[in-house]
């Protein structure tokens, strides 16, 4: 991966000893975009390939400490899992995701300079003409390119979007145009002004996309990705009719029937590639956009490679995909007397490991050279899924009070990963809410299904319906997007305090019960706490941009309340 930027550094020496004569020559046809075919082939290069899963994954709370003596780590994971300024680098680090993202991001705006060149024009501001010439597909796949890149970098790089603070937040710097400087100096502005160029671009993607040219629409910006796309954005910030509404044009009237088939996964053979790769396999109706990545997450993760901090027993049992859920399978049973299909978890148990690991992402190597063994690892992730989705509008009736749509959402989920013979009824949202609100509050060291929410908009009393059925909605999200980088969006926009604590060895525990314990606090992740937004890359810090603040010198304006209302007045 460090060969192109070191190629590009070497392309911009040649820029400051080069001549005019040199200057004036294109060097090759890939220099001068100037067709429709060359600006498609660039746009190609508009998907990230590095990622965000391992850095969500363990700064999230679908890791713990599992014991001091476990040497399974690397100064970067411990790093990452304490949530630390991080100084290592990786195909995995936040350095190279940052670098990839603006990449992908300038080969969007070159993309959109070639059209307005070709068809006369200077800006966006020309779309209706720009699609009268024949390149509206082009130009609707470069804005979503460029909004989907911008928005992933300010919800990793920046506290969460919420209406009290956005004004006073830092964002990132929104890249609009093809650079020209060798050396410009960027503002971050504020995350409301990110935010409202995210959504200008997209809509515009939105009103002209097509897949008229796509050779493998699921790698590319398909109607029904951009959708999604959609979904995700309007609901992070906060427009909840719009995400049903794009959610509802991407699910379509039939959700059911474009989940994830979990029930042919659950028939495959035990196998973590065979599994893997049929959860990343292009041909399923639920994934809808497809990256790959130079990434050992896969090994990392779902084998696993790193055993220090890892998705263990004790959280299966007591929070995800192990524990009693609403469904009604029984507490704290081995895996495989559990007759459900979701995810299938594989057990790696060992004297000092305790990991309960997830076969979705396949671990791919490809050998640069077979002799000596060395090459480049690489992974897939749906970037987007129909389930997602589906429990992303679910999310959204809740916060309209739209109680039972969001409920009939609820079930259609649990239908696709449960046994019919196990669970074939449709819940109501009176039974949901009573389900949770049995459930005490976790703590440290008493996990349960439920995390006190303190999300910056009103989602009424602890307890209450609304409340109730989101720690439903946001339960149904962690399982499904379990090592799919997911959850840490979902505790930053909901306030989650998670906590870093060390486990240890339990000898009460039998073959049906988790063998690892909660033994000390180390650290805890606070409502407030600045380090919810990930420190920008050490190298972009040193050329002038302003860091994230951390506790030393945190802003007050970064502080909210969580907002609450009487029961009465849910």
């Amino acid at each position: 991966m460090k060969t192109k930027y070191i190629f590009a550094a070497f392309l911009m020496l040649l820029g400051l000893v080069s001549c005019d004569k040199f200057l004036d020559t294109m060097p090759d046809n890939r220099a001068e975009v100037n067709s429709a075919e060359k600006i498609r082939a660039l746009l190609v290069s508009g998907y990230p390939t590095n990622t965000y899963l391992t850095f969500n994954e363990y700064m999230s709370d679908d890791v713990d400490n599992i014991g001091d003596d476990n040497p399974g780590t690397d100064r970067y994971m411990d790093q990452i899992y304490n949530w630390e300024d991080v100084t290592e680098t990786s195909n995995d680090s936040p350095k190279y995701f940052w670098s990839e993202s603006y990449l992908c991001i300038a080969h969007a705006n070159q993309a959109l300079d070639a059209i307005f060149n070709l068809t006369g024009t200077s800006s966006i501001a020309d779309a209706p003409a720009i699609a009268a010439a024949g390149f509206g597909p082009e130009m609707a796949e470069a804005l979503l390119i460029r909004a989907y890149n911008h928005f992933m970098l300010v919800n990793e790089f920046c506290l969460n979007y919420n209406t009290e603070t956005n004004a006073t937040n830092l964002g990132i710097p929104y890249m609009e145009q093809v650079e020209q400087e060798l050396n410009p100096k960027y503002e971050r502005g504020n995350v409301a002004e990110v935010y409202e160029k995210i959504q200008r671009d997209l809509e515009l993607g939105l009103k002209y996309m097509s897949d008229s040219y796509y050779k493998v629409p699921k790698y590319h910006f398909n109607a029904r990705a951009a959708y999604a796309f959609a979904t995700r954005f309007y609901l992070y910030s906060e427009q909840w009719e719009k995400a049903v509404e794009y959610a509802t044009k991407c699910v379509g009237s039939s959700p059911s029937s474009v989940l994830r088939n979990w029930e042919a996964i659950g028939k495959l053979e035990r196998d973590w590639d065979v599994v893997s790769y049929a959860f990343v396999n292009s041909s399923e109706d639920a994934n809808l956009l497809m990256l790959t990545s130079y990434s050992q997450f896969g090994y990392l993760f779902c084998y696993p490679g790193i055993s220090k901090y890892a998705h263990n027993s004790y959280l299966s049992f007591y929070e995800d995909i192990l524990a009693p859920q609403i469904w009604g399978n029984p507490a704290n049973k081995y895996y495989d007397t559990i007759d459900w299909y979701n995810l299938r978890p594989a057990w790696y148990n060992g004297a000092t490991y305790d990991v309960v690991t997830n076969w979705k992402i396949p671990y791919m190597f490809e050998y640069t050279d077979p002799v000596a063994r060395i090459g480049y690892a690489h992974a897939v992730c749906p970037a987007f899924t129909m389930d997602e989705t589906l429990l992303n509008r679910a999310e959204a009736y809740v916060m309209l009070h739209q109680y039972d749509q969001a409920a009939a959402d609820i079930s259609t989920y649990i239908h696709s990963i449960i046994k019919k013979s196990k669970f074939n009824k449709d819940l109501t949202a009176e039974e949901i809410v009573a389900f949770y609100q049995e459930i005490p509050y976790a703590t440290w060291d008493n996990s349960t299904l439920k995390k006190k929410l303190n999300p910056a908009f009103n989602i009424g009393a602890d307890g209450g319906i609304q409340e109730s059925m989101l720690q439903c909605v946001l339960g149904m999200k962690r399982i499904d997007g379990l090592a799919q980088g997911l959850r840490w969006f979902d505790i930053k926009r909901y306030g989650i305090e998670i906590w870093r604590r060390t486990m240890e060895p339990d000898p009460k525990s039998s073959a049906e019960e988790p063998a690892l314990k909660p033994m000390r606090l180390d650290d805890v992740l606070k409502v407030n706490d600045p380090r919810r937004a990930m420190q920008l890359p050490l190298d972009v810090i040193t050329a002038g941009m302003t860091p994230n603040p951390r506790a030393t010198d945190t802003p007050a304006e970064i502080v909210h309340q969580p907002k609450s209302v009487p029961e009465s007045n849910q």
